[in-house]
């Protein structure tokens, strides 16, 4: 005989249909506090067009630096014959040398990308000074 304790019904839990959730602009960055309109869409899409713009911009630097790193590392031979810590400096150029690069490219993407934001918000809203 076990002593388990008697198992309660299970109970659905749902919203009332009268208390809908707002659901954010599919078509534009409606700022706060406005409603929607034609400009803000062409800001938005401006803006989106330039984000994407830098993001393929970088990736396409990033993978022409590390594609020449890489050549570099196979064009010189003679980077594999220093030995650090027994193991060949090619070797250790291939496993670590990217990150710094890495890094580069990312802090160059991040403030591209804040300084578009900063762009669009000073068109969305002529009178601030942001």
């Amino acid at each position: 005989m076990t002593d388990e304790p008697p198992r309660l019904p299970r109970v659905r839990v749902t919203a009332s249909g009268s208390h809908r959730v707002p659901r954010p602009s599919t078509r534009g960055f409606a700022l706060p506090g406005r409603a929607p309109a034609e400009a803000d869409d062409v800001f938005s899409r401006g803006l989106v067009r330039a984000q994407l713009r830098l993001a393929i911009g970088c990736v396409a630097a990033f993978l022409v630096v590390a594609g020449a790193l890489a050549v570099v590392i196979a064009i010189l031979p003679e980077l594999g014959d220093p030995v650090v810590l027994g193991v060949p400096l090619s070797w250790l150029a291939q496993a670590y040398a990217f990150y710094p690069v890495i890094l580069v490219f990312a802090l160059i993407f991040v403030r591209a990308a804040a300084r578009n934001e900063r762009r669009y918000r000073h068109l969305a809203e002529p009178g601030s000074d942001a």
